[in-house]
């Protein structure tokens, strides 16, 4: 059974930066993609940024020249290093997997997700 766990949300101030870290285990194969969803409350979960087994990275307009998506040193973590970060960017970041040989959508969809964190919690003041 895949798990991922996040790690590295909190509060910041307009401005500042967080770098958020997934880690997977489980896998039982090496066919698999990350990427991050946000969700706030009463909103649908949503693709931020995304990654393919080949770097072809994928982002969101709202992240775009603001974040940087990128696989960590062993292939099984995720990381979202988000800077200038906005009032707007609060909300739950989740960590999800996609199991198989086909690329995320662009954007990604929820759906396509096998697997998710449990979510890690992004709060930006003005």
């Amino acid at each position: 059974q895949v798990q991922l766990v996040e790690s590295g949300g909190g509060s910041v101030q307009a401005g500042g930066s967080l770098r958020l870290s997934c880690v997977g285990s489980g896998f039982t194969s090496a066919y698999y993609r990350m990427a991050w969803f946000r969700q706030g409350p009463g909103n649908e979960r949503e693709g931020v940024a995304a990654i393919d087994r080949d770097g072809y990275t994928y982002y969101s307009d709202s992240a775009k020249g603001r974040f940087i998506v990128s696989q960590g040193n062993a292939k099984n973590t995720l990381l979202l290093q988000m800077s200038d970060l906005k009032p707007e960017d609060t909300d739950t970041y989740y960590c999800a997997a996609k199991e198989g040989t086909r690329r995320w959508s662009r954007p990604p969809e929820a759906y396509e997700a096998t697997s998710w964190g449990q979510g890690t919690q992004v709060t930006v003041s003005s």
